[in-house]
């Protein structure tokens, strides 16, 4: 299940850093499973840190825009 980019701009800061937390422990997890070799679908571990990347993007995205808020813009 892929997070979808306007759910994500949706979603406040508070949510996005605990969504984040949560994908970051699960990479964890797939990651050792990979290794221990009982990860079924290898495929989702790429999922997952895209997913990651997608909050990522989001939260910088919003320290652009308040970064640029408060300076005079041409």
């Amino acid at each position: 299940m892929a997070l979808e980019p306007a759910k994500l701009k949706a979603m406040s800061d508070d949510e996005l850093d605990t969504e984040a937390g949560a994908l970051r422990e699960e990479i964890w997890k797939l990651r050792l499973q990979r290794a221990t070799g009982q990860l079924q679908d290898t495929h989702k571990v790429r999922r997952t840190r895209r997913d990651l990347a997608r909050i990522m993007t989001v939260r910088r995205e919003r320290e652009i825009e308040a970064a640029a808020g408060g300076k005079a813009r041409r």
